[in-house]
C-alpha cells in the first residue's frame, strides 16, 4: 500500500495594486520650517555680504521657502519674437475701453454704496534711477477687500465679498511724476504655501513706460505688520534695504479728515535704488 501525499500549496496570488504599501507620506511643512529655511539664507547673504558679494536688490527665481517658485520659474533663455516689435505687444495687457478718468483711481466711488475697511490714500512718485519723474505714465493697482479676499473666481477662502468693492483701479502720472489712489486697507489672507500660511497686507502695482513691453509689477506694503517676519515672498527680497523699500510710511499730512488715512509710497524704476520688482515670477 503506498502512501499518499499531499498536494504543494498554491502559490499566493499577487496583492493587488490597492494593496501596495504606499510611499513614506511627506510631513506637512510648518510656518516654523519656512521660518528657519528663511533665516538660513538671511544668514547666507549677510555672510556673502560680509565677505564683499554685492548687495542683491533682486531675490532669486528659485527661493525655496516660496515653494512655487521651483515649479514656476524660467529655466529656459528668452525667446526672440522675430518680428516688429509690435508683436510682442500683441501678447501683452490691454488698457482699458475708456479713457483713465478720475474715477479710476478712488476705489471706494466705483459703485454705488460705500465699501467697508478703513479708507486710505496712497500717493507718491514715479522716479528713474537719477530722480527724475516719470511723467504721464500709466499706473495700475489691485488688491483684496478688507476682508482679505479678492473679487476674482479663484478666490473661494471663506471671507466675505464686499459688493461695493472690487479692488482695481488705475491713474496717469502728473508732471511731477505723482501718482494717487484712494481705496481701503486690505486684509491679511491665508495661501497655501504650507501649514497656517498668511499674506501680510498689501497693494499690487504695475507702471507701464511708452510701450506694454516696459510693464513693470511689485507690492506695497504697510509699515509695522507682523507677517512681515513670516512671509516668504517680502523675505525672499533678502537685502533690507531692498525690502524697507517695499513698505509705504503713514504720512499725517497726507490723511484726509474725516475722509481717508494717508500713506506715502515713492517708486523707482531702475537704478541701484530700484523698487523690487515681480521679474520672471
Amino acid at each position: 500500500m503506498t502512501a499518499s501525499h499531499p498536494a504543494p500549496a498554491p502559490a499566493p496570488a499577487p496583492a493587488p495594486a490597492s494593496a501596495a504599501v504606499p510611499p513614506q507620506a511627506q510631513p506637512p511643512v510648518l510656518q516654523a520650517d519656512i521660518d528657519r529655511d528663511i533665516a538660513r539664507l538671511h544668514a547666507a547673504y549677510e555672510k556673502a555680504r560680509a565677505e564683499g558679494a554685492p548687495a542683491a536688490h533682486h531675490p532669486p527665481r528659485d527661493y525655496a521657502p516660496y515653494r512655487s517658485t521651483a515649479l514656476r520659474h524660467p529655466r529656459q533663455p528668452l525667446v526672440a519674437t522675430g518680428g516688429a516689435p509690435d508683436t510682442v505687444e500683441l501678447h501683452g495687457p490691454v488698457f482699458g475701453a475708456t479713457d483713465v478718468t478720475e474715477l479710476d483711481a478712488d476705489l471706494t466711488r466705483q459703485h454705488h454704496g460705500e465699501p467697508l475697511g478703513e479708507r486710505i490714500t496712497v500717493t507718491g512718485r514715479v522716479l528713474d534711477r537719477n530722480g527724475r519723474p516719470v511723467r504721464r505714465q500709466l499706473v495700475e493697482i489691485w488688491q483684496a477687500n478688507a476682508s482679505g479676499r479678492y473679487a476674482h473666481q479663484r478666490d473661494q477662502h471663506p471671507a466675505p465679498l464686499d459688493p461695493h468693492f472690487t479692488g482695481v483701479g488705475r491713474c496717469l502720472t502728473g508732471g511731477d511724476g505723482t501718482y494717487s489712489f484712494t481705496t481701503v486697507k486690505p486684509g491679511a489672507y491665508p495661501w497655501r504655501n504650507h501649514v497656517n500660511a498668511w499674506r501680510p497686507a498689501h497693494i499690487h502695482f504695475s507702471f507701464f513706460g511708452t510701450a506694454f513691453t516696459q510693464r513693470l509689477v511689485t507690492q506695497m506694503y504697510f509699515p509695522g505688520d507682523p507677517l512681515f517676519a513670516h512671509d516668504p515672498i517680502l523675505s525672499s527680497v533678502t537685502d533690507d534695504s531692498a525690502r524697507e523699500r517695499l513698505v509705504a510710511s503713514y504720512d499725517h499730512e497726507l490723511s484726509r479728515p474725516e475722509r481717508s488715512l494717508g500713506y506715502r509710497w515713492d517708486i523707482v524704476l531702475d537704478g541701484p535704488s530700484a523698487t523690487w520688482i515681480e521679474e520672471g515670477r
